[in-house]
């Protein structure tokens, strides 16, 4: 065996992996995505199988239900790092933020049920933010998440809000968060997520699509008497890095 050969050990094939990673080719392969009953028949394995293999690929954000066609979904691009179209678009925005407000500025991307940051410019003063990268966090209740909750269709939304609270008085001071963010167009986390981390995010679009959210983070010492502000900001630079998008 020569020294470019690749060596897998005792490495074997698992049929459920091996399902899984041919369910993801396949997506990735056809701009249009690939359909269940095109998925089973690729397979040759049960209608049945297939459908709970795909589901849960869609729940952990590796696929996208567009319609009935599944398409590759942003879990897949954050392990990548942002599209690179989006981080482009996003990165001179991020900076002309950061220059303004000297506070960590941050790309979010959805996941499943969760967000991701794919970019960040943390803040040059002794007490900042610092966020890692490509690790999961709860949608609800950081800013960002608030501003895809915000956007998500409404079967979605409610599930979401029906398997995370129990009390309907809870569930209902969500919703009239979440409406407030969509009237706004932006959210806040005063310290909901961290002791003393304040937040302000507003949504990226791409036609139509919430894409990503862009966050500003910092300590509530140097957040609480410029939140509007701040909020203005980050929605000025959010509708511009989306006109971009738009434009190709």
């Amino acid at each position: 065996m020569t020294a470019l050969e690749p060596t897998y050990g005792d490495a074997k094939e698992h049929r459920t992996v091996s399902r899984v990673t041919r369910i993801l080719e396949l997506a990735a392969c056809n701009d249009r995505g690939v359909r269940l009953s095109e998925i089973s028949a690729e397979l040759d394995a049960p209608h049945s199988s297939v459908h709970a293999l795909v589901k849960g690929l869609v729940a952990n954000g590796y696929l996208r239900d567009d319609g009935g066609n599944y398409v590759i979904g942003p879990a897949v691009r954050a392990l990548l790092g942002a599209r690179p179209n989006l981080e482009r678009a996003a990165r001179a925005g991020m900076e002309r933020l950061h220059t303004e407000f000297d506070e960590t500025v941050t790309l979010v991307s959805l996941i499943g049920e969760s967000v991701v940051y794919t970019d960040a410019i943390e803040s040059t003063q002794p007490i900042r933010y610092s966020p890692t990268l490509r690790v999961r966090r709860p949608l609800y209740p950081t800013s960002a998440g608030k501003c895809f909750l915000a956007h998500m269709g409404e079967r979605s939304r409610e599930n979401y809000i029906a398997a995370h609270f129990a009390d309907e008085a809870k569930r209902q001071q969500v919703r009239d968060e979440l409406r407030a963010v969509t009237e706004q167009g932006g959210a806040i986390n005063r310290a909901e997520t961290l002791p003393d981390l304040y937040a302000v995010s507003a949504p990226i679009f791409d036609f139509g699509q919430v894409v990503a959210a862009l966050t500003i983070a910092g300590p509530s010492s140097r957040f609480v008497g410029r939140l509007d502000g701040l909020l203005v900001a980050t929605k000025d630079t959010a509708k511009m890095i989306s006109a971009q998008l738009q434009q190709g």
